[in-house]
């Protein structure tokens, strides 16, 4: 899917479509630019719709300072204990590989873009003509950033965790003033790797009904249910982080997919969002050839001319070439107009008047 066809996909209706599938990198490549390149091309495999990086460095999006505040303080993460400007600087994609990584994504048929987390980011991928931007959710209160973004001309992709409803519409307001064409929200919880218990993803609907936009889920659970869950609610788009083997390590691989995975999550939401269809009853064209399964009446014993039905002679079986098993207290005691075997489907015509 090229830039121009992701965002032509984008735009079109809430449900109209099936989600666009995105691979966050993230950190993933461990440091190391063959392996962002393999990444890329995992992801290509797997059948996503666009890779997404993230563009900063340690010192544009904290300080390396000793404060307790510039630590992560968590148990039982595999961050605790970090400072802020240590773990983005394993973290961060370095500049300079932002290019191959585009062209290497542009090779494979993938739409890309980023998360720029600074003024000097956005001025950076310019250059490379990303079709849109992603506002993480720690940034959807730095009004500032979206404005920068939103003056671009560009779509926004708004992720929403921690935020209330009065932050998302400073946001809202901050990007369409700015002259954001079009703005996503995204549904997210902000834990790595997050319960489904608190994806809580009837709030897409909620802000699409609020904002009047599109939205979709950042999903950090393990494992892709609620990514499925998401699509079969409608979810315009779906970002799940992507890792070539989490025993790999890395500072975000504990909670990223691995391939096989991804590409089960890419086949399932699209399975999970054409089961939604329509309101229908009746039989589908695909279950015509089985309606023979279905009970219907039939003589299970030897009858001649004249008999009448009974209990014992007349049952409701498979297949379905009898009369309706609702007729059955009906024609207890009707006579057959001729002789029958056993397993005769029942007509009208076999009876007298």
């Amino acid at each position: 899917m090229t830039n121009a066809e992701f965002l032509d996909t984008l735009s079109q209706p809430r449900g109209s479509r099936r989600p666009l599938i995105v691979a966050e990198l993230s950190g993933n490549h461990n440091q190391s630019l063959d392996r962002a390149l393999l990444l890329i091309d995992a992801a290509a495999a797997c059948g996503v719709d666009a890779i997404k990086l993230q563009t900063y460095t340690a010192d544009t999006i904290t300080l390396d300072a000793d404060g307790e505040e510039f630590f992560v303080r968590k148990p039982g993460s595999v961050w605790d204990g970090r400072s802020l400007h240590s773990l983005y600087a394993e973290a961060h994609t370095p500049w300079e590989w932002h290019r191959a990584m585009v062209d290497r994504a542009i090779e494979q048929g993938l739409a890309w873009f980023s998360s720029p987390f600074d003024f000097t980011a956005v001025d950076f991928l310019e250059k490379l003509e990303p079709p849109c931007y992603k506002i993480a959710s720690p940034e959807i209160v730095d009004l500032p950033l979206i404005k920068k973004c939103a003056q671009t001309g560009k779509p926004l992709i708004m992720s929403t965790g921690m935020a209330a409803v009065a932050e998302i519409e400073e946001a809202v307001n901050t990007a369409r003033e700015n002259g954001a064409p079009q703005i996503i929200l995204l549904k997210c919880t902000t834990d790595y790797p997050a319960s489904p218990k608190t994806s809580n993803l009837r709030t897409m609907s909620h802000l699409a009904d609020m904002f009047g936009c599109l939205t979709g889920a950042s999903d950090h659970t393990l494992g892709i249910g609620a990514s499925v869950a998401a699509a079969a609610l409608g979810a315009s788009l779906i970002e799940k982080h992507l890792t070539l083997a989490r025993a790999d390590g890395g500072p975000d691989s504990h909670f990223s997919l691995e391939p096989a995975e991804m590409k089960a999550l890419v086949e399932e939401c699209r399975a999970g969002w054409e089961s939604v269809g329509i309101i229908s009853y009746g039989y589908q064209a695909s279950e015509k050839g089985f309606l023979r399964g279905r009970r219907s009446l039939y003589i299970c014993e030897d009858m001649k001319a004249g008999d009448p039905l009974t209990a014992q002679n007349l049952r409701s079986i498979r297949p379905g070439f009898g009369l309706p098993p609702k007729f059955y207290d009906l024609l207890l005691g009707r006579r057959l107009r001729q002789d029958a075997s056993r397993g005769t489907a029942l007509s009208w015509d076999a009876l007298l008047e």
